[in-house]
């Protein structure tokens, strides 16, 4: 599983990082998480509001925090 968090690295997508760490950690798998900076790599996946989280390249939120309930439901 890969799971990608698009965003300049401001405040909303620490918290969203932070989310998706703590879902993971809770359900116990292994994943890889990658941060991704570049806006022009951001538009390459259509994404244009951060931040966003991408779950095996599919496009799961966009423009919030997601809630690590949330994210947990991504990743069962």
């Amino acid at each position: 599983m890969e799971i990608k968090i698009l965003g300049p690295g401001c405040a909303r997508c620490q918290a969203t990082e932070k989310n998706v760490k703590e879902a993971v950690n809770e359900l116990g798998i292994e994943t890889k998480i990658e941060e991704v900076k570049d806006p022009v790599e951001i538009s390459k996946h259509g994404v244009f509001s951060t931040p966003a989280v991408i779950v095996d390249g599919k496009v799961k939120c966009t423009g919030k925090i997601p809630k690590v309930e949330e994210i947990k439901s991504w990743l069962n």
